[in-house]
């Protein structure tokens, strides 16, 4: 009987590791992102909503653009003693909204 020469055989095998390496070193590189631009979204939506509470949507605007994002969405309504100011940005894909009241204790 002849026996089947198997050398050779390492090397597609090796291909298809470093191949499924790659895909997936590129999927956590992008959730990596994801997950950097929600937190960038956060802080930024914080820091814009707080600064329209005392500036306007103007503020908002400029603060959102200074922590990287942009400003979609803002608006100011009576709350109690104060008013409410709520904002929503966006940082690459991700969006956050937060707000922001100037009203006391």
């Amino acid at each position: 009987m002849m026996k089947r020469d198997e050398r050779g055989q390492a090397v597609p095998l090796a291909l298809a590791v470093v191949a499924l390496a790659i895909v997936a070193t590129m999927a956590i590189a992008e959730l990596g992102g994801n997950v950097v631009d929600a937190g960038r979204a956060r802080t930024a939506a914080d820091a814009a909503a707080l600064a329209g509470v005392e500036g306007g949507r103007d503020a908002s605007a400029r603060v959102a653009a200074g922590n990287g994002a942009r400003l979609l969405a803002w608006s100011r309504r009576p709350d109690g003693s104060g008013e409410l100011v709520t904002v929503m940005v966006q940082v690459g894909r991700a969006r956050a909204t937060a707000a922001a009241s100037n009203r006391g204790p």
